[in-house]
């Protein structure tokens, strides 16, 4: 399984990558919550997904980024996301932030926001929020260790791509990319192999490939 950067074009996936749309949901006090499957697309061998933002076949490829001219030159940091990332001690829990990965899922903002929950992580109830909010992030901006085994806690992903909606602000997100699926630019670089990270669908990031919020 693997994803290439085409220059100025789309993101070509090759492997049987399972592909399906997913749709983040609100709780009752209107916090980003938890995840619903809407969509599975067939199993195939290589498909083309939009990278542009115009295609009339969302999520995948019409070749409209050739009539607009579509300008997808790559910005996204090839630097391990450990030497990018701010860490925020706390009595249980240590938490990475990379803030240029950010996508604004807004799943880390419940119960007083991931960072105050990190620090109040000797509370068992705040440990395990602090824990379910970072695992939620699709980008993995956040990342949670556990200070007593020094392990990182990671959520166990298949390999797959998820198109991320959210209906309730009419928000049409990014690709969320699981699983640690190698990513390869333009150029044949390959950027970092992680379990959670987030592609730019819309055209608009100034991270290309990867998404920083633009579409919002």
């Amino acid at each position: 399984m693997k994803i290439t950067v085409s220059k100025n074009g789309p993101y070509i996936v090759i492997g049987k990558v399972p592909l399906s749309t997913s749709e983040i949901c609100n709780d009752d006090e209107g916090y980003c919550r938890t995840w619903r499957e809407v969509k599975r697309y067939p199993l195939q061998e290589k498909y083309a997904l939009c990278r542009c933002g115009h295609s009339n076949n969302k999520p995948f490829c019409d070749g409209t980024h050739a009539k607009i001219h579509f300008e997808g030159t790559e910005a996204g940091d090839l630097e391990t996301f450990d030497k990018n990332a701010e860490v925020i001690p706390g009595p249980a829990l240590t938490l990475s932030d990379d803030k240029h990965l950010c996508v604004h899922a807004r799943f880390c903002m419940r119960a007083g926001g991931i960072w105050n929950l990190v620090e109040q992580s000797d509370d068992p109830e705040a440990r395990d929020i602090a824990i379910e909010e970072a695992c939620n992030c699709p980008s993995g901006r956040l990342v949670i260790k556990d200070n007593e085994n020094g392990k990182t806690i990671e959520p166990e992903l298949d390999k797959s791509i998820v198109v991320i909606e959210y209906p309730p602000r009419n928000e049409h997100g990014p690709l969320w990319v699981r699983g640690g699926i190698p990513i390869e630019s333009a150029d044949g670089k390959l950027y970092e192999i992680r379990n959670r990270v987030t592609l730019c669908r819309c055209g608009r990031s100034e991270n290309k490939p990867f998404c920083d919020g633009s579409h919002i």
